[in-house]
């Protein structure tokens, strides 16, 4: 073992001891028998308002009419909000403001939920989705050759404008916190604006996935006008890569001019790459193409899953070496000073590189700029969040409101119009199976770093057929993936 690897798994043995000690004292204060019910009175509802949302208000100098019951409530709520902010070294002004916004509020009352419902565990699984990835249509005007959802024209039985509008309606009732508009391309539907703007309107924090190609300087500037938060768009390389890719002569150039469009109007602007062995060699070069010609501040580099469309493709994935190559140059740009774009990616292993680097540690795309300098006690937060959040803090849903795990995992857990989503998320025993990472089978279920990464379920769900089983895409797992190879 090399001095860098061993210095490197004696600081994972350190941050490990340290996290020991502060799931330990969230679990004595808030994850104990005693405080969970007493969180249960706290997330009751009065007659106006949940309890917990009044004393979330309360705390941040907000009016909110209170009873007796509702005193109680803030006193127990103030007192774990202190308790919390000391532990992972955040000052309680700063909780105080952020709590001003009512997106916040509804994230830290997802997650109190979710601990009254579920204990504190690692990594954490919220009250109901913090996020749905919401495929608002099955068309599309791009047929790519990766894509998840098969897209094309649109479907008779897709949520009609009045569904939509109760589905957000429902969403927040459930306490979800974020809506990412996908597809399909979903600017294609005609209502997209309508939905989009009620949704901000109760206070959901939007974005969307597109391919770009119709951004128009209208259309960017009404998403910024809407309250649109977040645009991402997908690029996968330069334009032959990306035409041939994404199936239509001309769709790079149209897609660029969407994406200067968006950075134009304001908005927060990400470049998507599904990476593959079409691309994987020019990624270093098209970084700084995108940064340099496009002016976005964000790069995503997404997983390749075999799933739909997707597994016509297998064959071009990455070896779990081309990967472990991709995540060391991502992290590398991250911690670059010079580089200005944040470098992420939806591959769980990430978290896994950012501790071997002795670096920050909250997981995935939580990763940016401006975490790099947080300090140990927040680092911590990363066996909480956990890396792969599919069934745990996001979920996806399809064009006619089927609730799935992950967009990229075709099981239908059910359906928006007929169960309610809390109750699809607290009772499916596929969620459940997926949350378990003591039962994963193989490397994944044994694997030092399980709790901060947990591999892609997608991917394990693609190439296994079983949402437990290991992603062959690390290069702790190159046995399953030299079996798959030799299959």
């Amino acid at each position: 073992m090399g001095v860098e690897s061993r210095n490197s798994h004696r600081d994972y043995e350190l941050l490990s001891r340290d996290a020991d000690a502060v799931a330990n004292a969230i679990n004595t204060w808030l994850g104990n028998p005693i405080t969970r019910t007493t969180l249960k009175f706290v997330c009751s509802s009065n007659d106006h308002e949940s309890r917990l949302d009044t004393a979330l208000r309360k705390y941040a100098g907000l009016k909110a009419k209170t009873d007796f019951r509702d005193k109680i409530a803030y006193s127990i709520v103030k007192f774990a909000i202190d308790k919390g902010a000391t532990t992972f070294g955040v000052h309680t002004g700063i909780m105080k403001k952020s709590l001003k916004d009512p997106i916040f509020r509804r994230t830290l009352s997802n997650v109190l939920e979710g601990i009254a419902e579920f204990g504190v565990r690692r990594p954490q699984v919220s009250i109901s989705p913090f996020l749905v990835v919401w495929n608002f249509t099955h068309a599309c005007n791009l047929r790519c050759k990766h894509c998840y959802e098969n897209a094309g024209e649109f479907l008779e039985d897709e949520l009609t404008t009045e569904e939509a509008k109760k589905t957000i309606d429902d969403f927040k009732d459930a306490g979800v916190v974020a809506i990412a508009f996908s597809g399909g391309e979903p600017l294609m539907r005609k209502d997209f604006f309508e939905i989009a703007e009620y949704a901000v309107k109760n206070n959901f924090y939007c974005s969307v996935a597109s391919n770009g190609t119709i951004i128009t300087p209208a259309i960017a500037k009404k998403m910024k006008n809407k309250g649109i938060e977040y645009v991402e768009i997908s690029l996968d390389g330069f334009e032959k890569e990306h035409d041939a890719f994404r199936g239509i002569n001309g769709a790079w150039k149209r897609a660029c001019k969407g994406i200067k469009n968006c950075v134009a109007a304001g908005l927060d602007t990400c470049v998507a790459t599904t990476i593959t062995q079409y691309n994987v060699k020019s990624i270093p070069k098209f970084i700084k193409f995108i940064e340099e010609k496009l002016g976005v501040k964000r790069f995503l580099a997404f997983n390749y899953v075999p799933t739909r469309r997707g597994k016509e493709i297998i064959g071009k994935d990455l070896s779990p070496q081309q990967r472990q190559e991709l995540l060391d140059f991502l992290y590398s740009k991250l911690t670059d000073k010079g580089c200005r774009l944040s470098a992420l990616t939806t591959a769980p292993q990430f978290a896994r590189v950012a501790v071997d680097n002795s670096g920050p540690t909250i997981s995935t795309h939580f990763v940016n700029k401006e975490t790099m300098g947080m300090s140990g006690r927040t680092k911590v937060l990363s066996e909480f969040i956990g890396g792969c959040g599919a069934g745990r803090l996001y979920c996806g849903m399809e064009p006619n409101g089927d609730i799935l795990p992950c967009v990229f995992m075709p099981i239908k857990l059910g359906n928006i119009k007929e169960n309610n989503i809390k109750e699809i998320w607290k009772n499916s025993f596929i969620l459940k199976q997926m949350r378990n990472r003591d039962k994963f089978k193989g490397h994944c279920g044994v694997c030092e770093y399980k709790y901060i990464c947990g591999g892609c379920r997608a991917r394990a769900y693609g190439y296994f057929n079983d949402v437990a089983a290991s992603d062959p895409g690390c290069i702790k797992n190159q046995e399953a993936w030299d079996e798959l190879k030799a299959s």
